[in-house]
């Protein structure tokens, strides 16, 4: 009952503003952002935290020359700058940064059929997105191909031509590094099977099967399966133009192995359309058959369609903003939608999942169970601002992280589909699950997740899974470089961070030794500081620094001693929760805001880059130096995000740089996690109205206003909230969650 009260006062609130001349707010999402320069977003149709989406899926790492060469080893299932179709996946991954998912395709064909993508893809022309849609046309076929999708199935709309005309299930094509498949054909109008995924960033043991149920609108005139075979094998009674493909028609309803596929053939007439609904689950086929059941329309694909931009609106309600640009606000809300996509629930209808790190079904119908944490991106800014504007989806993150430390003794790092891929550094569940905590989300199992933080942060030897290395951070304080490749600096900077969380969280539990001896651990950092160079440098076994000490090594991917994916100056900066410290280590402010500016003049800031992501708000720490945050963060914006393909600064990272660019245009930022005062700096935007949930937060509505004569006046003259001018430019998370109004009065220059 609750959830759909939320749901009519949301559809209320639409109804307001649509009576207000706002536009519905899914005319401000552009899909296709982040499609390009890595940014590895699809535009295609899922709802809020669905398991399914239906994507074009156009790259692939297979031998297919008719691909665009440049996109092959693309981890997204499209890429903008490919035209060459081959199929609509409907499991797939948005903003990651390795090769996943992105499997059982269905592609819409005419003529002879023939399995193989490279003769049965097609040109797409006429691309269109919107949240919870997708067309395109397919110039080989002249087939219109559009899809939509609920929670947990997907359905496809084809308007063919008039002739022989086919639909495909392309189980051998994926992103995933795992192979396997199996189909069976029930009927005329249905079939079944499941696909093997997993070895995220090629690390085994995350292997999973994926189900699914496949339904038409209506029933084939025939139907067979394929298998490709190695050439010396292949004999059939026809079979393609290499000789490799054997296709087994009617009498052979079931199909097992690595390349394999099914196909359903139908007379159409001009412009007649066929629909399939698929239902996916991760337990079984018997489930995927109950989400199908649950939640089908019963092939109105229109109606669906209606169901997702409802749900959508409703979701990107929490925040009306006004003024600015058109490509402001698509940007803006774009990014917001991006946020909503990852994690996504992977519990069935009647809340069954698969255990973490084992093949074990459990229930649960109490809370969503969520599936995606890429953590080491996400909890920086990602968790803090779901916990903002959507704290029961939050809660229920958390409890799902904690769940999964009651399932496989650990806590997650970089988990898929209930398995972990560790993948990237640190201990990043603590500090999301502290900051929620101290946030006010705080309805969970509180003492299990304490449990699982001291084991992490204690626990000694190889067998920690979280910390491997954490024999030397606990003996020395840091860990040193043993290997020219470590990412030593890299784990211990992450470890810091963790445990300056822990230490919050034991002060908030009245665990006073704990307090203090995490909060010490957390100050160790300063053992890798170099005063020679003013910076942080990698350490070895012996204390002494690592020689021929470069800080610009590490720019562009190149490997680099003591630190991953980044150079030594997009890391030195990276200890949040203690900038003061840091400064004095620097030898105070001037010399901090000195070699900080140098990181922006120099072009050292990588904005696509999580660790120095929130560089540019570090200058409000600073007593009139606050201006540079200022000026920094509407250049990141300008320079970096559009309303284009390419409007991403690479890898979303399942939302991260969403999150920063939302942040960013609202005018705040949660620097450190755990920490609950909010950087300021000037929003994009002359009005934003946050509705705040009133069953976690005192206030109704937050508003921010800003005062501005032109877009040119981007410096902080005065900052008021409730009419009280503020001293510093923060805002405490309580103070934003009671409500009211923040009132941002701007000038031209800094002076």
């Amino acid at each position: 009952m609750q959830s759909l009260m939320k749901r009519f006062t949301g559809c209320l609130f639409i109804l307001f503003l649509s009576t207000n001349c706002f536009a519905q707010f899914t005319d401000y999402v552009n899909p296709f952002i982040g499609s390009a320069n890595f940014g590895t977003t699809n535009p295609g149709a899922l709802v809020p935290r669905g398991m399914v989406s239906v994507s074009p899926f156009n790259v692939s790492g297979s031998d297919l020359n008719t691909y665009d060469k440049d996109t092959r080893w693309w981890s997204a299932p499209y890429a903008f700058n490919n035209v060459y179709l081959t199929g609509f996946s409907h499991v797939n991954l948005s903003g990651v940064g390795c090769p996943e998912l992105g499997v059982i395709l269905l592609m819409p064909t005419t003529g002879q059929v023939n399995a193989d993508p490279k003769i049965y893809g097609s040109i797409m022309e006429n691309q269109q997105a919107n949240p919870g849609y997708y067309r395109t046309d397919l110039k080989k076929y002249g087939i219109i191909a559009e899809m939509s999708a609920s929670k947990r199935t997907g359905i496809s709309r084809y308007t063919f031509p008039k002739g022989e005309s086919h639909i495909l299930l392309n189980m051998g094509l994926g992103l995933t590094n795992e192979s396997g498949a199996k189909v069976r054909i029930v009927n005329n109008r249905e079939i079944e099977g499941s696909r093997m995924t997993g070895s995220f960033c090629y690390n085994a043991g995350s292997e999973r099967p994926v189900y699914f149920v496949a339904r038409f609108s209506k029933a084939a005139e025939s139907f067979g399966v394929w298998k490709k075979m190695p050439a010396m094998q292949a004999e059939s009674a026809w079979s393609d133009t290499d000789g490799q493909i054997k296709y087994y028609q009617n009498y052979t309803p079931e199909m097992c192995g690595d390349e394999v596929g099914a196909y359903f053939t139908f007379s159409t007439e001009e412009k007649e359309q066929i629909l399939v609904e698929v239902g996916v689950s991760y337990v079984s086929i018997a489930n995927a058959r109950l989400n199908l059941d649950m939640e089908s329309n019963h092939f109105d694909f229109e109606k669906t369609k209606q169901e997702a931009t409802t749900q959508w609106n409703d979701v990107l309600s929490r925040v009306k903003v006004e003024g600015g640009t058109k490509d402001q606000k698509t940007i803006f809300y774009t990014a917001l939608y991006h946020t909503q996509i990852h994690p996504n629930i992977i519990n069935d209808a009647n809340g069954q999942y698969p255990a973490m790190g084992s093949f074990e079904i459990r229930e649960n119908t109490k809370h969503d169970r969520y599936s995606v944490f890429s953590l080491w991106d996400t909890y920086r800014n990602f968790h803090p601002l779901m916990s903002l504007l959507y704290p029961a989806e939050q809660l229920d993150m958390m409890r799902s992280m904690i769940d999964m430390y009651k399932e496989s003794g650990w806590l997650p790092k970089w988990e898929l589909n209930s398995k972990e891929t560790h993948v990237m550094e640190g201990d990043p569940a603590i500090p999301v699950i502290v900051d929620a905590y101290l946030r006010g989300l705080t309805d969970f199992d509180v003492e299990a997740a304490y449990q699982a933080m001291f084991k992490s942060a204690t626990t000694e030897g190889k067998n920690n899974k979280l910390r491997p290395d954490i024999d030397s951070y606990l003996e020395k304080g840091f860990v040193p470089l043993k290997e020219e490749f470590d990412n030593s600096v890299s784990h211990a900077l992450e470890y810091y961070i963790a445990d300056w969380n822990l230490a919050q969280f034991a002060k908030a539990l009245h665990k006073k030794d704990d307090y203090k001896k995490f909060l010490k651990q957390s100050l160790a950092y300063k053992a890798y500081f170099d005063k020679d160079f003013g910076m942080l440098r990698p350490r070895l076994e012996d204390g002494s620094f690592l020689n021929d000490f470069n800080p610009r090594q590490g720019e562009n991917f190149e490997a680099c001693p003591g630190f991953h994916e980044g150079t030594a100056w997009q890391y030195t900066f990276c200890v949040p929760h203690d900038i003061k410290g840091l400064s004095k280590l620097m030898g105070g402010k001037q010399k901090f805001v000195h070699k900080l500016q140098k990181v922006f003049d120099d072009n050292l800031f990588d904005m696509a880059n999580e660790p120095d992501i929130h560089y540019p708000y570090l200058f409000t720490y600073f007593k009139g130096e606050e201006w540079r945050t200022q000026k920094e963060v509407h250049r990141l914006i300008d320079t970096y995000f559009k309303n284009a393909p390419d409007g991403i600064p690479g890898n979303d990272d399942c939302g991260t740089l969403s999150s920063w660019i939302v942040y960013s245009m609202m005018g705040m930022y949660p620097v450190c996690p755990g920490n609950m005062n909010y950087a300021l700096t000037s929003p994009v935007f002359d009005k934003i109205s946050i509705q705040l949930d009133p069953e976690f937060y005192p206030g109704k509505t937050l508003e921010i206003i800003t005062h501005r004569n032109s877009p040119e006046e981007i410096y902080i003259n005065e900052v008021k909230r409730n009419g009280k001018t503020l001293n510093r430019l923060f805002l405490n998370h309580a103070d934003i969650t009671k409500g009211g109004k923040i009132e941002f009065q701007l000038k031209a220059h800094h002076k």
